[in-house]
């Protein structure tokens, strides 16, 4: 136990370090979300989504506490919902909406109807190996996510950072446009593993049939085509698990 646990506080410390150094400039002007999973009654739904829009529209409409919810339609977490709130910074939580009747206001016409909270992260946007500059801003342009999260295997810590930079500048080295960010998560997680998350952005379910993926040939003219299965091995040892998401924007709710 006294082994596992030196790996995991070192596993972090490089991560936390690597991270640190590529957004070292950054970080003064950091872009970070506050994402909380719930799961809705669904018995209770439509007072639910009446009741949370007006909390929104009411305490969140904009600046660092603008709320934004999305539904999450496949994976493991199916079924529930994310209320998030930013882009922000750490400093935002001091002033924070909290008087003026919206802590009742989420006691009282929020939280009867969720049936459970699990988790609550902050996620660090990577400015650097991300490419959104063509968002926006605005959800109903791309209001389907593709989310892709990971848990780094111990020792592999090494690895993320390289493996991420390698996807990055393929990605935007494509043709066209293709958003794609990259966030940290703040907090460990403990067995949840939710160590980093990368998120493709759609307009709609119909560009998933009509995707011609160029990311093979476009790593292959940007790497090296001997260098495709390195990278390949890389992505299998870096990660001890991966997996899926699709979130949905939900603009009723989100009080829009």
């Amino acid at each position: 136990m006294i082994k596992k646990a030196i790996s995991l506080i070192t596993m972090f410390a490089m991560v936390l370090s690597f991270v640190s150094t590529l957004n070292a400039q950054e970080d003064k002007s950091y872009k970070m979300w506050e994402d909380i999973m719930l799961t809705p009654d669904n018995t209770k739904l439509k007072v639910l989504s009446e009741n949370m829009r007006k909390h929104n529209a009411t305490y969140h409409k904009d600046g660092a506490y603008e709320a934004t919810v999305y539904n999450i339609t496949t994976g493991p977490n199916a079924g529930n919902i994310i209320w998030e709130m930013g882009p922000m910074m750490y400093k935002h939580n001091d002033t924070r909406p909290s008087e003026g009747g919206h802590d009742a206001d989420w006691r009282d016409n929020v939280m009867p109807y969720i049936k459970k909270m699990h988790t609550i992260e902050y996620w660090k946007k990577d400015d650097k190996l991300s490419n959104t500059s063509m968002l926006e801003g605005d959800d109903n342009k791309h209001p389907i996510l593709f989310c892709r999260y990971g848990e780094i295997a111990d020792g592999q810590a090494s690895s993320v950072v390289p493996f991420y930079t390698m996807v990055s500048e393929t990605i935007k080295a494509m043709e066209g446009e293709n958003p794609w960010g990259i966030y940290w998560n703040e907090f460990r997680q403990g067995d949840l593993g939710r160590h980093v998350v990368t998120i493709g952005f759609y307009k709609n379910w119909t560009e998933f049939d009509e995707e011609d993926n160029k990311f093979k040939e476009t790593f292959e003219k940007v790497h090296g085509k001997e260098n495709w299965q390195m990278f390949l091995d890389m992505g299998e040892r870096t990660f001890s698990n991966s997996w899926d998401e699709i979130w949905e924007y939900n603009k009723f709710m989100s009080g829009k």
